[in-house]
């Protein structure tokens, strides 16, 4: 069985890759990062990805709102980008 979230993720970043990785990051956020995984926090790095999915979620509410529309919730079973 496949991972849903695998795979989206592999296609975004097929697709976007190149111009996030030109995207520069906050000041000591990499070296931060780098050192949660060398010490293997998966609590905080798990942390930090619900913190940028949330904010993501609000942004996509947000700019959906902005737009006149109402965004379609997601369901947990289909990946949507």
């Amino acid at each position: 069985m496949s991972n849903p979230y695998a795979e989206w993720f592999e296609q975004i970043r097929a697709e976007y890759g190149e111009q996030l990785g030109q995207m520069p990051l906050p000041n000591g956020l990499p070296e931060h990062l780098h050192a949660l995984i060398m010490s293997r926090d998966e609590e905080a790095i798990t942390f930090m990805l619900k913190l940028a999915w949330q904010f993501g979620a609000q942004a996509g509410f947000a700019a959906g709102q902005s737009q006149g529309t109402q965004p379609t919730s997601s369901r947990r079973s289909n990946v949507q980008a």
